[in-house]
């Protein structure tokens, strides 16, 4: 299998001659709804072991903030149970094959086919046997924006702004219906024909089967708007808009939607505007906007303004897991 990815270790909880695991991705790319196929392929040691479960779970960092600020936390936020109680005789081998459905909330790891810069994921395999537990390996994931997506991060790269990085907050965003203990952030440098008015703009996303909620966050330059304070914006939008509307045009309508509301507002929160309280979003009121016209396509790397990082997904993933679980 082309794609096939295949990752081996012996169960070191288990001590030596104990079972060895193969975590096998047909193919470890995805999608927020999608799903991920593969099978893990178990071979018994020099004695036979009663296995409590195999169970597969997606691993990812988040930032969290505290009293101190703000830290990284791993977390593990969506798990499948591969097999249940089994026996593994000495020296067997046994294929159990998995399919996981990604949630419809997975943050996007992978634009325009290159990693996006500051986000990993994996996928890890924990065996239990008696009372120890191996999580094994952290095999990459790779998320793939849905078009819909695509489409709105196209129109930012296209309007100028430049990307900055994208992280994961640990909270929930009032007024919007999460499944996921946090959301994702993809922070942009403002282009330059918004003025002075904006400095950086945070983009989410927050998906379900039929409809996406985009939450913008403008962070502005003190004097311009009154106390510089953030203003926010939120927009529902269905995936069936995603070549229905010159998204260019619809994205470049939203922030001067928001940049004209809070001009005319000064010292005040207009409907759909909010604020940050504990590293979670609070807002206000419901912004839907759709706007029409022609489809827009992709745009070259060259263009993202540095979306991409020029390095492996799964060099990341080594990187940052290791020194998390060598504390482990």
């Amino acid at each position: 299998m082309e794609n096939t990815v295949v990752f081996k270790k012996m169960l070191g909880a288990f001590g030596v001659g104990g079972p060895t695991v193969d975590t096998v991705l047909t193919d470890p790319n995805t999608h927020p709804g999608g799903t991920l196929a593969g099978q893990v392929n178990l071979t018994g040691g020099n004695h036979d072991v009663d296995i409590q479960h195999v169970t597969l779970g997606l691993v990812t960092y988040m930032e969290v903030e505290g009293g101190d600020g703000d830290h990284g936390a791993r977390a593990e936020f969506h798990r499948l149970t591969v097999t249940g109680p089994m026996r593994l005789a000495q020296g067997r081998h046994t294929t159990v094959p998995f399919t996981l459905a990604m949630p419809w909330e997975a943050p996007i790891t992978a634009v325009y086919g290159q990693p996006l810069h500051g986000m990993t994921m994996g996928a890890r395999t924990e065996v239990a046997v008696a009372r120890a537990v191996d999580k094994g390996d952290l095999d990459p994931v790779v998320v793939h924006p849905l078009p819909v997506q695509q489409r709105i991060l196209d129109a930012f790269a296209q309007l100028g702004f430049r990307f900055k990085n994208a992280d994961l907050e640990y909270g929930q965003i009032a007024g919007v219906h999460q499944t996921l203990p946090f959301y994702q952030e993809i922070e942009y440098f403002a282009a330059t024909q918004y003025g002075p008015a904006l400095n950086e703009v945070e983009l989410t996303f927050v998906t379900n089967p039929h409809t996406v909620d985009i939450v913008l966050e403008f962070d502005k330059r003190g004097g311009m708007f009154d106390g510089g304070h953030d203003t926010y914006g939120r927009h529902t939008v269905a995936h069936t808009d995603a070549d229905t509307i010159d998204w260019t045009q619809q994205v470049d309508a939203w922030i001067r939607q928001a940049v004209e509301r809070r001009q005319h507002l000064p010292g005040q929160g207009a409907p759909g505007h909010g604020y940050r309280h504990h590293g979670h979003y609070a807002t206000h009121g419901h912004d839907s906007h759709h706007g029409h016209g022609s489809g827009v396509g992709g745009v070259l790397l060259g263009a993202a303004g540095g979306l991409a990082a020029g390095y492996a997904a799964s060099e990341v993933v080594d990187e940052v897991f290791d020194d998390e679980d060598s504390e482990d």
